[in-house]
C-alpha cells in the first residue's frame, strides 16, 4: 500500500473526473484512505527501535496519520492549499508546523494518548509523531539545539549519520526506503523544476541546509543517500573565525585594512575547508554603501540576511545562463562583484573581464588542491569553456587578482585552517603569473609565519586607494613579520609560476 501524498492526489485528481476516485494505478483513493493506518506503521514509518518498546508509539503515528487524512479528504479545502501547508511544514515554516503540531496535540489530549512512550531523538511526543508523519523523520535530532554546531547529516540507505566532534557518527535511528521516498518527494515540493523521475537533486531548505539527493540508478539497490549541509557560523566576523581557530587572532585588524584597500582576493581549497563562510565573513567588513553584484550558482549565502542595509543584488545564474548576461553585469554601475563558488569557465572569465575594467573588491571561492596552480587552473577552466591559450589567460587571471587566500580542513572535520596566503600579480619581466607568500601555517608548530614582502604594484594600489589606510596595513604586517621566526628558510621570496606546476 501507497503512503497519502497530497501532490499525488492533485494530479491524480484531475484525471478521475467528477467522480473523485483515482484511474487504474492512480494511487490513492477515497475509499483506501481508512486503511491507511493498518499498514501504515510497516510501510511509512522510519522508526527503528525495539519493536515491543514503542509499538505503541507506531500505533498513534499511524491514528494520527489516519486522522489527518481522513480530515484532508472529506473536508472543504482546496488539495492545492493543503499541499502548499504541507510544503510549508516540510520546510520549517513556523506557523505550518505550529499548525500540525497543535492538531496532533489536541488528538493526543482527546485520545489519552500522552503518556505514550516515544523515541528520545525527539524532544516531546507531539514533536515526534509530527517529524515520523510528515517532517524528517529521526533525521528531525540534527535540527534540534543539540546539533546546532554539526554542519553535516547523512542518510544512507537506512543509516543515519551526524557530524559530531569532527567525524561522521552512526545514530541509532533508522529510517525506511518508504519513508525516505517519501521525504525526497516533499524536499522537490521546494523546488516545482525539478522532475520527480531524476536520480540527481539540489533544493535548499528556508534556512538555508542544502539538501543533495542520490537515488535510483545513480546508487546501490536499497542505498540511496540524501545529504544536508548547512552554515554554523553565528557570526560572520574575524574574531568568530579567530575564537574557531581558522585565522590568528593577531591577524583581524590587518584583514580589516586589507577590505579596506578593495583588494581584489579569492579563497580557495577543497570542499568543505570554509572557503564561503571566510567569503561572507570578508564581505560583512566591506562598505556598506558600495554597490555590489553577487552570482551563485545556488543560494547557499544569505546575503540579504548578513548585510541588509547594503545594495547587493543577488543572481543565481551559472553556464549559458550566465554567458547571456555577463554583458550587461559589466555595464552595470556595480561598484564590486562576488562570484561564489566560481565553477565554471563563464564564471570565471566573467570575473577576469570585470578586473579587465578596473573593478575593484572583487571576491570569489575556487576550488584548488595547491594556491599556487590557481592562475593555471582558472585559466583551464576558461578555455575549455571558450577556447582559447592556457598562457595568455593565466596572464589575466593572475592579473585580475590581488591576494590568494588558500584554506584546509584538519582531520578533526569541524577544524579549518588558513594555510596560505599569497600576493599574487603579473610578471610583465618573465611574462607570467608571479607568487610570493604573505603568511604560511605550521603545521608541526599549529601557528603562522608570517613575510613582510609588498610589491610596488599592490602598494601603489593601496596608495591609490586610501594612503592613510594603506600605511596602517603596511605597518601592521612588517610588525607580525618581525614577531616571528627569523631566518625561516620555507621563504625563498617571489618567483614566477610556470605552467608545468
Amino acid at each position: 500500500m501507497e503512503g497519502f501524498y497530497l501532490d499525488e492526489y492533485i494530479r491524480n485528481r484531475g484525471r478521475a473526473g467528477e467522480s473523485g476516485e483515482m484511474g487504474a494505478g492512480g494511487g490513492v483513493g477515497k475509499s483506501e484512505v481508512s486503511g491507511v493506518a493498518s499498514d501504515f506503521k510497516n510501510e511509512i514509518l522510519g522508526v527503528a527501535c525495539e519493536e515491543n518498546k514503542f509499538a505503541d508509539f507506531r500505533r498513534v503515528c499511524a491514528e494520527v496519520y489516519d486522522e489527518f487524512a481522513k480530515e484532508w479528504k472529506s473536508g472543504n479545502e482546496e488539495p492545492e492549499k493543503l499541499l502548499e501547508l504541507q510544503k510549508k511544514a516540510i520546510t520549517g515554516c513556523i506557523p505550518e508546523v505550529s499548525f500540525f503540531k497543535k492538531k496532533i496535540s489536541l488528538f493526543l489530549r482527546e485520545h489519552n494518548l500522552n503518556s505514550t512512550v516515544f523515541p528520545y531523538w525527539y524532544d516531546s511526543l507531539e514533536d515526534a509523531v509530527y517529524h515520523e508523519n510528515w517532517g524528517v523523520a529521526a533525521i528531525a535530532e540534527w535540527f534540534s539545539e543539540k546539533y546546532k554546531n554539526s554542519s553535516s547529516a547523512k542518510i544512507i540507505g537506512d543509516r543515519i549519520y551526524f557530524l559530531e566532534g569532527g567525524r561522521m557518527t552512526l545514530k541509532p535511528q533508522k529510517i525506511t526506503e518508504k519513508r525516505r521516498e517519501q521525504l525526497v518527494r516533499a524536499f522537490l515540493m521546494l523546488t516545482p523544476e525539478e522532475r520527480l523521475d531524476k536520480d540527481f537533486h539540489e533544493v535548499y531548505m528556508r534556512d538555508g541546509t542544502r539538501v543533495t539527493i542520490f537515488r535510483r540508478a545513480m546508487v546501490k539497490k536499497g542505498q540511496d543517500v540524501i545529504i544536508f549541509r548547512r552554515y554554523v557560523v553565528p557570526s560572520y566576523t574575524f574574531e568568530e573565525q579567530a575564537e574557531r581557530g581558522t585565522i590568528p587572532k593577531e591577524s583581524i585588524a590587518l584583514f580589516e585594512d586589507m577590505v579596506s584597500l578593495g583588494y581584489n582576493v579569492a579563497f580557495t581549497g577543497a570542499v568543505r575547508t570554509a572557503k564561503s563562510t571566510f567569503l561572507s565573513t570578508w564581505q560583512a567588513y566591506e562598505n556598506r554603501e558600495l554597490e555590489g553584484v553577487m552570482i551563485e550558482t545556488d543560494p547557499e549565502i544569505p546575503m540579504e540576511k548578513l548585510m541588509p542595509e547594503a545594495p547587493i543584488v543577488q543572481l543565481i545564474a551559472d553556464g549559458d545562463r550566465l554567458s547571456a548576461i555577463t554583458k550587461n553585469l559589466l555595464r552595470s554601475d556595480a561598484d564590486y562583484f562576488i562570484m561564489a563558488e566560481a565553477r565554471d569557465g563563464a564564471a570565471l572569465d566573467t570575473v577576469l573581464r570585470a578586473a579587465a575594467k578596473g573593478t575593484r573588491r572583487m571576491k570569489i571561492t575556487f576550488h584548488s588542491r595547491d594556491p599556487l596552480n590557481f592562475s593555471y587552473d582558472v585559466a583551464q577552466e576558461i578555455v575549455n569553456a571558450y577556447g582559447g591559450d592556457v598562457q595568455f589567460t593565466a596572464q589575466r587571471t593572475a592579473a585580475a587578482f590581488d591576494y590568494i587566500f588558500h584554506f584546509i580542513q584538519l582531520k578533526d572535520k569541524s577544524q579549518k585552517r588558513l594555510k596560505a596566503i599569497y600576493e599574487l600579480r603579473f610578471d610583465r619581466k618573465c611574462g607570467k603569473p608571479a607568487m610570493k607568500p604573505v603568511c604560511l601555517y605550521d603545521m608541526a608548530r599549529s601557528s603562522w609565519e608570517w613575510f613582510f614582502d609588498i610589491s610596488d604594484e599592490k602598494r601603489e594600489m593601496g596608495l591609490e586607494e586610501d594612503a592613510e589606510v594603506f600605511a596602517r596595513f603596511e605597518e601592521k604586517l612588517r610588525a607580525l613579520a618581525d614577531s616571528g621566526t627569523k631566518g625561516n628558510t620555507r621563504y625563498t621570496g617571489e618567483r614566477c609560476i610556470n605552467d608545468e606546476l
